[in-house]
């Protein structure tokens, strides 16, 4: 608590002042955390002094606010740069960050109970951490062959706090061809514990892509869950007790040549017939990018749905290719998308319209336009070796193990 009220003076969070006429002060309180180090040890006992800025009024108090970080994409994208180019990767922590933007708004705090102002000591701004280790409960590790990058301790922490660590281990995250509904069983008595463990678990897909799909699955019955839900989930726990270390593995020995696989479960979804999307896009032979979702619109035709699929990862290789030029890093060839569709691969090559397609005209502009660009490139690949399909339905044992072996997904804590 010393720290951290000297980190706010040493800063000029804010200057003593009486109230004046007609304003009102908000509150504060102390929020405490442990910070653990990858081990699970302790390294840290933290104390943040927060404003109660919830007593505010969004357009009266407030305007928008919002503080920008990094998406996890973003991050895979420069790990796996970094295992290809032989980049150094250092961990530097700012202290108090939060503290250096600046406010509009004029806002007056009440003291802390038992304040004193005293003169604060100087402290060095960055903090060098070192090799880049352990952040946000993601490990990462390094050797000649690549990066690994995984949630370990984070997997060990949701099956204790479950009681699934002495669960019997299963293979594969769902049954294969199981299908949930919003109106089938009994509905859970305490709904915040599924909740919880949902959300837990989508932080887990960081590193997972093998459980993206069952996860996005069950986020669906946020609102009301059921008892069938709970079971997939508890499945899904008794699969991560099977391999809790496992994770992503970037290699040094690969291209910069990006490729994606975009795939779809026409009408997959039982409840409203909506088809279940995915795709997955790799730099090289690592994989950076990846989703599984309910499409909104429902689709009249498979080559409909997957040209939607398709759509969404354009858009997302799109954003990839901007992410690349600020990392200076050229991609001149045409990045490649596989689909095993050939009706939506001919409507993408092709600039007829007729009634089946003209109502996803702009869809079709979209993807047409990047293909004259040179931007991307459209080929056919066989069902049985769609990387996709992961994403989009539940399979058996042994298209799973495939599919996740071509994914680059290991068992990074594995004994052998």
């Amino acid at each position: 608590m010393t720290k951290e009220l000297a980190a706010l003076e040493a800063n000029h969070t804010w200057v003593l002042t009486s109230l004046p006429p007609g304003k009102h002060t908000i509150g504060c309180k102390w929020v405490y955390k442990i910070k653990f180090k990858s081990d699970g040890s302790i390294e840290r006992y933290k104390a943040r002094l927060v404003a109660k800025w919830y007593n505010k009024l969004e357009g009266i108090d407030y305007a928008e606010t919002f503080s920008p970080v990094a998406k996890l994409v973003t991050v895979r994208c420069f790990i796996a740069l970094a295992a290809a180019q032989g980049w150094s990767v250092t961990q530097l922590d700012v202290n108090n960050a939060f503290l250096h933007g600046d406010l509009d708004e004029e806002v007056y705090m009440a003291l802390p109970p038992g304040f004193k102002s005293k003169g604060g000591t100087s402290t060095n701004l960055l903090k060098d951490l070192g090799p880049a280790k352990y952040f946000l409960g993601l490990e990462l590790a390094r050797s000649k062959k690549g990066i690994s990058f995984c949630q370990h301790k984070f997997a060990l922490d949701i099956l204790e706090d479950s009681s699934f660590l002495a669960s019997k281990p299963i293979k594969f995250p769902m049954e294969q061809y199981l299908k949930l509904s919003k109106d089938q069983g009994i509905f859970l008595t305490d709904p915040s514990a599924y909740r919880r463990l949902i959300g837990r678990l989508l932080y887990l897909t960081l590193t997972r892509p093998n459980i993206s799909y069952s996860i996005s699955c069950l986020s669906q019955f946020m609102v009301e869950p059921r008892l069938p839900h709970l079971h997939a989930a508890h499945r899904v726990l008794q699969y991560l007790k099977n391999s809790p270390g496992q994770g992503l593995f970037f290699p040094s020995d690969t291209t910069l040549q990006l490729k994606r696989f975009c795939d779809l479960d026409w009408g997959g979804c039982p409840d409203t017939r909506g088809s279940i999307s995915g795709f997955c896009i790799f730099l090289g032979d690592s994989l950076i990018s990846w989703r599984s979702k309910k499409q909104i619109v429902v689709s009249r035709s498979s080559a409909e749905a997957k040209y939607r699929a398709m759509v969404a990862a354009t858009c997302e290789i799109t954003w990839l290719l901007a992410l690349l030029q600020d990392f200076c890093i050229l991609h001149s060839k045409a990045s490649v998308l596989y689909c095993d569709n050939q009706a939506a691969l001919h409507v993408a090559a092709n600039s007829v319209f007729h009634e089946r397609t003209k109502h996803i005209e702009v869809d079709c502009h979209f993807i047409r336009d990047k293909i004259q660009a040179g931007v991307l490139k459209t080929l056919h690949i066989s069902s049985s070796h769609q990387l996709a399909d992961i994403f989009t339905k539940p399979l058996g044992f042994a298209q799973f193990s495939f599919l996740l072996s071509k994914l680059g997904v290991i068992n990074i804590h594995s004994p052998t």
